[in-house]
């Protein structure tokens, strides 16, 4: 049997009053890549904020590497070994590239190495120095944001919108590195709205409407479920 490294269940979610997520379920095997996809609203963000305690108040259950989470604290969830990228690109912009990759805390085993980093990231190697985070471009920001949790050791990755506005180039040399830590062993949940993007590098989809997950099937059933993606997504 495979081994669930994420497995949510039942999962409801609240910012203050609004109730965001209705039933959340779906599970994670280790070394795959799953997509949440869906419009704008469906939940997808809030489900990946949820499972790293970051909403008002959850319910339900999230199991991280066989431990319960819904009741921990953001900070006891991470060192489980979760790491996550959200859309805003969670960088110190003041310093430079090489101090904000010497910065960040161990939340698990084996964190990389800035120089496999920089082997895997190569457009960092060439800004190491120089550049303060605000003088990267949009692609190089994410490009540190994703290296950033590299290497705090997380396994479990949850990345959030990672190829939003960045260029066609950026955003195929982000899908190369995705398929590099495959291949290494890492999980990860890939929240995207270029499906185009995620499609080949993903084993199993998840769409989402509603706060809760509407439709799920493995890769090779892709082709067949075009129709049901283009209702459920206008793509």
């Amino acid at each position: 049997m495979p081994e669930a490294v994420l497995k949510v269940s039942g999962l409801q979610a609240w910012y203050g009053e609004s109730h965001v997520l209705h039933g959340v379920d779906f599970a994670v095997n280790k070394g795959e890549v799953v997509t949440l996809l869906g419009r704008n609203g469906a939940g997808r963000t809030s489900t990946l904020r949820s499972i790293m305690g970051l909403v008002g108040r959850r319910s339900g259950s999230i199991v991280v590497n066989g431990v319960e989470t819904v009741a921990m604290s953001t900070h006891r969830i991470a060192h489980l070994g979760i790491g996550y990228c959200p859309e805003e690109r969670a960088i110190f912009s003041s310093l430079s590239v090489e101090e904000n990759l010497t910065l960040p805390p161990k939340v698990g085993e084996g964190g990389m190495s800035i120089e496999e980093i920089y082997e895997m990231f190569p457009n960092l190697r060439e800004r190491r120095k120089t550049a303060q985070g605000t003088k990267l471009s949009g692609g190089e920001q994410q490009m540190l944001a994703m290296a950033r949790i590299l290497r705090t050791g997380a396994h479990l990755l949850l990345l959030d919108e990672i190829t939003e506005g960045l260029a066609p180039v950026i955003v195929q040399a982000i899908g190369r590195v995705i398929v590099k830590l495959k291949e290494r062993g890492f999980t990860i949940v890939l929240v995207e709205q270029n499906f185009r993007f995620a499609a080949p590098l993903a084993d199993r989809h998840y769409v989402m409407e509603h706060g809760r997950i509407a439709e799920s099937f493995p890769a090779s059933e892709l082709e067949a479920k075009t129709g049901l993606l283009h209702e459920y997504l206008g793509v």
